[in-house]
């Protein structure tokens, strides 16, 4: 008997001559009533089974005739424990009943009244998942109602059903957050689809979704659903599309004309019909599989027609980045470097096909070819990070959605540091243990830090003269400015990114970066992990180039809000200009520096060695706040020298992946020419040369670490920058604090500056008086993610870091609304 006995009079039931049975799909008498196998999955029941029992008055309560039972497994779903064991073992066991009966062997085992469940039949009203509880629990929901009458929640302020569950494992793959209803925390739009978490931190995956209106899609193409361009159909194709019209009337027999707009829904068309629909499809037209899903996912028959021209042509495979690496095996490890630009999420080689060489300053050897971006890959990156801050997710995002995406990217940094670090180390030159520490670790620290900001951004509220009678409330909004360019250096290629890239996006904004020419790999690195992050397309567009013709393009593009530089003076100077020109570009400057460092006789001796020697040559020298100029109290001036140079002489110059390197090379032999030709200079003008001075001999761009004593306020090497490993000492008379701060102050830079003494009234007198932006007592180059950076003067203006960073790319509105 197929359905429930208590609809049927007992003198029906009791005719037969050896009565009735019935075929119940749970293992009674848990589950009585008509939703028993949905139920099975929602409670979680690990085993489900059948039951062949008695039929009597009441509901699933007659005498038990025989059980099977098999395993649930982990994303079993209604149809797959109904065609797997329920349907072909469930007619084995009638067969298997009919003969105990005729037989008189079949037994009549009474129902235990323990463990007895009734569940009425779920219907759409009821069957909201509840998502706070754990990944489990919201697993079983959804797979319990697939497909009938199906779990919905809520996203976006309307009913959305799910449907394909399946349980997650420990790695949940990066997505698109997305806010859900009620959930504990965003959901993930990725690959697979929507990742729905639970109150346990565990996850399940959906695949597909269907909205109010019918509509179903699959949930990985959740935000760009509505993206999709027309296809034209080829003449076979077009012969198709009417043969599928055909089918389309043959169903909807209703309908007086198949129009484009036609709804197959809603112009009656049940779940048979779509059943027959695809089976229509498969045997008429070409033999392209379709599933019933594809339908609620297609429901007007223009739209259909399109899914299945692209089924048809093979188009709708799931679109993987494809990368032109250079690859590398080197330090014990296989890195993979991508080459081209970034742009809009894919890697292109430049439009005009041009390439320049990067070069390992270690050996002077190619390392590979860089695509040369021209002004048209520029004009591209920017229209794409303006489509994705005004029509893309990015710019709909809640703001705690986008700290995820950036604690993601940090996550991923952090498993491939050691692969960035030594990229960064070929590129640059810089020590691995440094790159690792610095270069690579700060970089991670920066992005987790601003991640934390994105969702405390906040205004104001502010009082005002009221408008009497009336009231007013005034408050103000901090908004993203649109798209940012930013234009990065040579010295800390990764580290640079991250200060300016990571607070631009946490503000909100969608950015155009430019690596220095002579070292865009990590940064090309940086964008492949941003993809893999979920950080969505267009965000983020990295263009390698020349300053000449790429940065000067970002500076004069109107269509860029503000430009954040780190550079040299002149040509800050020149892109301030040039923003101002095209369209009053906001715009923060890190520029040159020449950081006085005043030691004074009462100082840790130890300490102001070991940290004078740190504050020159720190990253061999190639150090934005490295102390351009020290002035050493005259009583200790010799004393301190010696002991330097004694330091300098242990100093192990070498290939920089060698853990045991203290000084590696220089980042291009450009600069290392420049650096050669200022010692030159220090020695022509009269200035002792202690130590050093000249290129290594070895392959390379090595310089050798360098000490000038004797140095007059007048030289060229006590005004300007080296940028490289050159101590520069004068000493000063003891006891002449105001006029070693006088000398100390008179220049144009104002980037950084120090102090060594053991007496605090005068460290606090002198950091009062020092004209820089950052003033470091008893120690140098103490620099942390939290504490803003910045400079003075012509060292440039804006701050990188901290929550003042946040401010150079926010822009502040002011609401004033009249009650």
């Amino acid at each position: 008997m197929p359905f429930c006995s208590q609809f049927i009079p007992m003198n029906v039931i009791d005719h037969p001559k050896h009565g009735s049975i019935i075929y119940h799909p749970s293992i009674l008498p848990k589950h009585r009533g008509a939703s028993a196998i949905n139920w099975t999955l929602i409670e979680g029941d690990k085993k489900a089974g059948f039951s062949i029992f008695w039929a009597d008055d009441g509901l699933d309560t007659g005498p038990i005739l025989l059980q099977k039972e098999c395993d649930v497994e982990a994303n079993d779903t209604v149809d797959s424990i109904y065609n797997r064991f329920l349907y072909p073992e469930g007619i084995k066991a009638m067969v298997e009943s009919v003969n105990l009966i005729a037989d008189g062997k079949a037994p009549r085992i009474t129902q235990p009244e323990e463990g007895a469940s009734y569940e009425g039949i779920q219907k759409k009203s009821n069957s909201k998942v509840n998502l706070a509880q754990p990944a489990e629990a919201i697993h079983n929901w959804i797979r319990g109602h697939d497909k009938v009458p199906g779990a919905w929640t809520v996203i976006d302020g309307q009913t959305v059903t799910l449907y394909g569950s399946s349980r997650l494992g420990d790695v949940v793959p990066k997505g698109q957050p997305l806010e859900v209803e009620g959930a504990a925390q965003p959901g993930l739009i990725t690959s697979g689809g929507l990742v729905l978490f639970g109150t346990d931190g565990k996850a399940v995956q959906v695949k597909n979704l269907q909205f109010e209106d019918g509509k179903m899609i699959a949930a990985s193409k959740y935000f760009s659903s509505g993206e999709s361009s027309s296809v034209e159909l080829t003449d076979e194709e077009k012969k198709m599309a009417e043969e599928i019209r055909a089918i389309w009337k043959g169903i909807l027999s209703n309908v007086s004309a198949i129009e484009d707009t036609t709804d197959f829904f809603k112009s009656g068309a049940a779940s048979m019909d779509v059943v027959r629909l695809v089976e229509e499809m498969k045997q008429k037209c070409g033999g392209v599989e379709l599933q019933t899903e594809d339908v609620y996912m297609a429901t007007t028959f223009q739209d259909f027609i399109q899914m299945f021209v692209r089924r048809f042509r093979g188009e709708d495979q799931e679109e993987e980045m494809v990368i032109d690496y250079a690859i590398k095996d080197v330090n014990n490890m296989t890195v993979k470097m991508p080459t081209q630009c970034f742009i809009n999420g894919k890697f292109d080689d430049a439009e005009n096909g041009k390439t320049s060489d990067t070069i390992n300053p270690t050996d002077g050897s190619l390392i590979c070819k860089v695509a040369h971006a021209s002004v048209g890959d520029v004009d591209r990156a920017v229209a794409a990070a303006k489509d994705a801050f005004e029509t893309g997710p990015w710019g709909r995002m809640n703001h705690r959605d986008r700290g995820r995406l950036l604690y993601n990217l940090a996550d991923l940094m952090e498993q491939h540091q050691e692969e960035l670090a030594t990229i960064e180390s070929m590129d640059s030159g810089a020590v691995y243990t440094l790159a690792l520490k610095t270069h690579v670790g700060m970089s991670i620290q920066t992005f987790r830090y601003f991640a934390g900001w994105c969702d405390k951004i906040q205004g104001t509220t502010i009082p005002i003269n009221q408008a009497r009678p009336n009231r007013n409330l005034t408050f103000t909004k901090k908004e993203p400015l649109g798209v940012c360019a930013i234009i990065i250096p040579w010295n800390y290629p990764l580290m640079m990114l991250a200060w300016k890239s990571a607070a631009c996006l946490a503000a909100g904004n969608t950015l155009v970066l430019k690596p220095a020419q002579v070292t865009p790999l990590t940064a090309l690195k940086f964008a492949e992990l941003a993809a893999k992050a979920g950080i969505p397309k267009g965000v983020i567009n990295i263009v390698p180039g020349s300053g000449g013709m790429v940065g000067q393009r970002l500076a004069d593009h109107p269509d860029i809000r503000k430009l954040g530089f780190t550079g040299s003076t002149p040509i800050g100077k020149q892109i301030m200009k040039s923003c101002a020109v095209s369209n009053l570009k906001k715009v923060s400057l890190e520029l040159g520096g020449k950081s006085p460092l005043i030691i004074f006789s009462d100082c840790d001796m130890d300490k102001a060695v070991r940290m004078g020697m740190s504050s020159v040559y720190f990253n061999k020298g190639e150090n934005c706040i490295a102390a351009g100029r020290l002035f050493v109290e005259e009583s200790i001036h010799d004393e301190y020298i010696s002991r330097v140079v004694e330091e300098v002489k242990k100093m192990k110059v070498g290939d920089p992946l060698d853990r045991s390197t203290d000084h590696g090379p220089q980042n291009h032999k450009a600069h290392l020419d420049k650096l050669v030709e200022y010692c030159d200079i220090g020695v022509k003008e009269g200035a002792t040369l202690v130590y050093g001075g000249r290129q290594v001999p070895r392959p390379g761009f090595f310089m050798e670490p360098t000490v000038f004593t004797d140095v007059e306020d007048h030289m060229f090497i006590a005004k300007e920058e080296s940028f490289g490993p050159v101590m520069v000492v004068s000493k000063f008379k003891n006891g002449d604090v105001d006029g070693v701060l006088s000398r100390a102050n008179d220049t144009e830079f104002g980037l950084a500056s120090g102090v060594f003494t053991r007496d605090i009234n005068k460290a606090m007198y002198v950091s009062e008086r020092l004209d820089a932006g950052t003033v470091f007592i008893n120690t140098y180059n103490k620099t942390d993610v939290a504490s803003p950076f910045g400079g003075f003067k012509q060292s440039g203006f804006g701050k990188d870091l901290g929550e003042e960073a946040l401010h150079e790319y926010l822009r502040t509105k002011a609401v004033t609304v009249e009650y």
